[in-house]
């Protein structure tokens, strides 16, 4: 999944970044509102974490902004200010979360889980399809009981598939949700990763999840004989 972190101050974006990308995430960094605008406008994100302090247009402003260009994407904001009034106003302007500053690492992780879940529509955190599991909290991968070692860009990837399980995914809805605003689109890097994938959930199983659909992307789904 990829996330768009709208964070002035640089110690604390980098801080955010570097254990969202240990958790497999994709992540791009706006410093600034009209930087941040500009970003959600421009890619597709599967959430964004804003932080209400912000030079020029500020965290609620960009937020309505978005809301007013009809961009339905997840927004957790981020503010130092702990009093109700804050957390109204933050809200009231399409906000769909908010957190308090100084908050733990791991809280931050959980309400990102969750906002992700109800986009989603996906109830628990354990993705399933056939006998083929991915337990979102874990990060353990299983097929009809086997574990299986993903790297980290595998498990984002297979993580898409399994979201959008059934429904095809061009290798540009692929690119834009799993890599980062620095990845070259001109490369086969996508097919390479689809086959690593394919080696390790597929090879050796009675049956094949991960289906190229010729000239347009890939599917996962059950195929039954």
């Amino acid at each position: 999944m990829r996330i768009l972190l709208v964070e002035d101050e640089k110690k604390i974006a980098h801080f955010i970044e570097r254990g969202l990308q240990e958790e497999h995430y994709a992540v791009d960094i706006a410093y600034e509102g009209e930087a941040a605008l500009f970003m959600a406008r421009t890619n597709p994100y599967d959430l964004i974490i804003l932080d209400i302090m912000l030079p020029g247009r500020d965290g609620v402003a960009v937020c309505r902004d978005l809301r007013r260009n009809k961009l339905d994407v997840p927004i957790l904001m981020l503010t130092a200010r702990e009093r109700v009034q804050d957390r109204v106003v933050g809200l009231d302007s399409g906000a769909d979360d908010y957190l308090t500053k100084p908050f733990a690492f791991e809280e931050l992780l959980a309400r990102i889980r969750a906002l992700l879940r109800r986009k989603s529509g996906s109830p628990t955190a354990l993705l399933r399809v056939a006998d083929l599991e991915l337990d979102q909290l874990s990060h353990r991968v299983r097929r009809a009981g086997r574990e299986i070692e993903l790297t980290g860009k595998e498990y984002s990837l297979l993580e898409y598939l399994m979201l959008n399980a059934n429904q095809v995914v061009t290798r540009t809805m692929i690119c834009e949700h799993v890599w980062d605003i620095h990845f070259d689109s001109e490369t086969n890097v996508i097919d390479v990763y689809i086959n690593y994938l394919r080696n390790k959930i597929d090879r050796g199983f009675s049956s094949r999840l991960i289906h190229t659909v010729r000239g347009v992307g890939y599917i996962l789904k059950e195929v039954l004989q």
